[in-house]
């Protein structure tokens, strides 16, 4: 009797387990093919309101403009894969915004001294990867939490830009830079390339290698990855390296963009945390993917681009953003406590 007894109670957890786990599922389904409808309808409705907006060339806009937060939102992605996606105490770096003004000011400063691309180059994306290095020490040596480290090297990095530039513009015009502003044929600018091709390369390394997959372990399982002999301090330390090697990058960008510094980066951060925050809700799992950050830097590039057509105030975007990134975080909050 006592067996029969116990032997009822594990087929009714089983059973209760069993429909927890696929209310789950439906419910993370629901989010991601939510978001997608949500992406069509808002297509929908600016190609009927907003003139020109399916347009190859208005659409080649919307990539050439997005490349910049995209690259800053794929630094961003990585980290939140390294860190975990809880940006309290996991992944998140808010010093990107900063990186890329910083290293946009040393490109078009150097330039300025007379030196060649390459050395502009080389000086920018040095100087992202140093600022990925503060970040990596202070919070894989140091212990710091990644939100507060990363907060406070965003000053200090704002303030060291402010120093070099006199919060002024610096211009800058070479040959590489025009270039890169530059457009095709068909009225596609050179950015846009840039964005999907570094989408490609990122995505491979990311998703589909063995690092990509230890990026992976020790952000959302970092007590198994520990035990498997996985260098944890060693990949989050790397994934912030990258991260400041995107910042370095899209300062270059961000000058052939401009045609000089920007005194305006701080602005950036908004967009770009909501840009990698969002991107989770395109993935199967809803685990941030370069791909899925991809997808989001069209949503969000696609919105902005709409609403100036439409002549509607931009204050309007950022709020739409805020609103993106509570939905979002909550939603997928409320799911991964259901997984606990």
């Amino acid at each position: 009797m006592s067996a029969d007894i116990h032997i009822g109670d594990l087929a009714d957890f089983t059973a209760e387990q069993s429909k927890e786990r696929s209310a789950r599922n439906l419910a993370a389904a629901s989010l991601r093919f939510g978001s997608l409808i949500a992406f069509a309808v808002i297509l929908t409705v600016f190609s009927l309101t907003a003139p020109y907006f399916l347009s190859i060339g208005n659409i080649g806009n919307v990539l050439g403009q997005s490349a910049i937060s995209g690259v800053l939102a794929i630094g961003l992605t990585i980290v939140l894969v390294a860190g975990g996606a809880n940006v309290v105490t996991g992944g998140i770096d808010l010093s990107l915004a900063a990186n890329m003004g910083l290293s946009a000011a040393v490109y078009a400063t150097v330039t300025q001294l007379g030196y060649s691309d390459p050395v502009a180059v080389a000086a920018s994306l040095l100087t992202g990867l140093a600022i990925g290095a503060v970040n990596a020490a202070a919070v894989v040596f140091a212990g710091i939490v990644p939100l507060l480290a990363t907060l406070a090297v965003m000053n200090v990095v704002a303030g060291l830009e402010l120093v070099l530039t006199q919060n002024t513009v610096v211009p800058a015009s070479t040959d590489f830079l025009t270039v890169l502003s530059a457009s095709d044929a068909l009225g596609i600018p050179v950015l846009a390339y840039v964005l999907l091709g570094f989408t490609v390369v990122v995505t491979a390394i990311v998703q589909y290698t063995p690092l990509g997959l230890r990026l992976y372990a020790i952000g959302e399982f970092p007590d198994a990855a520990r035990a498997a002999g996985l260098p944890l301090k060693r990949l989050l330390a790397g994934a912030f390296l990258a991260s400041g090697l995107c910042g370095g990058i899209a300062g270059i960008l961000s000058v052939s963009y401009l045609s000089g510094s920007t005194t305006g980066s701080s602005e950036m951060l908004l967009p770009v945390v909501v840009t990698a925050l969002l991107g989770a809700v395109f993935s199967r799992r809803l685990v941030p993917t370069i791909t899925g950050t991809l997808l989001s830097a069209l949503l969000v590039g696609f919105l902005v681009n709409g609403f100036q057509l439409l002549n509607l105030s931009s204050t309007l975007v950022s709020g739409v953003q805020g609103i993106l990134i509570l939905i979002v975080v909550s939603a997928t909050t409320l799911l991964r406590k259901r997984e606990i």
